[in-house]
């Protein structure tokens, strides 16, 4: 597994994310539908941002959360699944 830095968390999106929906039999892509938060498990968290004045700012997050995301990561191909690396200032919530 990968190891981020900084305050970098690598997630793996949940299989909902990005469904396909039927809308009166129109199929609109997941990719379009952009009006709800993602959900996904973070996989792996960076130690932290150190500020110049020596403090470390550490995620609020751990392996395991639960979490909800919006858009700002890069989409990276870990053993052949799907993951995202963000900041953790991306994540919205956790469950």
């Amino acid at each position: 597994m990968l190891k981020p830095l900084r305050n970098q968390v690598i997630v793996k999106p949940s299989a909902e994310t990005n469904v396909e929906k039927v809308v009166k039999g129109i199929v609109i892509p997941g990719t379009v539908v952009e009006s709800k938060l993602k959900e996904g498990v973070v996989v792996a968290v960076g130690p932290g941002y150190m500020f110049d004045t020596g403090v470390l700012k550490v995620p609020d997050v751990k392996v395991g959360d639960e979490v909800f995301y919006g858009s700002g990561f890069i989409e990276h191909m870990i053993d052949g699944e799907k993951h995202l690396i963000m900041s953790d200032e991306n994540i919205n919530m956790t469950k």
